[in-house]
């Protein structure tokens, strides 16, 4: 199987996601800085998802720059990120119209957390299929600091969205700044 498809296919499927985010903006009723006010915690989500997004992208085209082949298995790891990215949307939508409610907050931090434990999967049935811990990824990918420190993160989010909705927000901002950079170690090993 050639992974361009599954790249173009993955391409495809956030192209749709972003445009579902943008299309639930909606501009305020009337000209005034208040009306543009209002509408500042859903315009704010849509940007934190929109880096998410684009940061999954971005990090997607890294990994499999150094990936040879694809399988089964590759490609049902990468429709379960896919999935799993594809709730963004609802989350993002959720949280902008809720943004000091505890359950949307929490929603969104679960809505993070599940892509970042889907890519891991994704990472380790790749790392599989191209021969283990010998592999040239497998190498590039190391002990992978940012990539179990980040679930962490997300679930402290997420319980702290019960706690106050303001400390999970900056965590959800903090692990977006940790991996806005691209994954320099996968540029080093092409």
């Amino acid at each position: 199987m050639e992974k361009d498809r599954l790249v173009a296919f993955s391409d495809g499927v956030i192209a749709v996601i972003i445009t579902i985010m943008v299309l639930e903006l909606k501009a305020p009723h009337d000209g005034s800085l208040g009306a543009l006010a209002a509408v500042a915690p859903t315009f704010f989500s849509y940007v934190l998802s929109f880096v998410y997004v684009a940061i999954y992208w971005n990090n997607h085209h890294h990994l499999f720059a150094l990936v040879s082949r694809v399988n089964g298995g590759v490609l049902w790891a990468n429709l379960h990120l896919l999935f799993w990215l594809s709730l963004i949307p609802f989350a993002t939508s959720w949280v902008g119209e809720h943004p000091s409610a505890p359950i949307p907050t929490a929603l969104y931090g679960v809505s993070l957390l599940m892509p970042a434990l889907a890519w891991m999967v994704m990472q380790a049935v790749i790392i599989r299929n191209e021969g283990g811990g010998s592999s040239a990824l497998a190498r590039a990918l190391g002990s992978d600091l940012k990539g179990k420190l980040s679930p962490a993160l997300y679930l402290a989010g997420v319980l702290a969205s019960f706690l106050h909705t303001a400390v999970a927000d900056a965590l959800y901002v903090l692990v977006a700044l940790i991996w806005l950079v691209p994954d320099r170690r996968i540029e080093r090993a092409l």
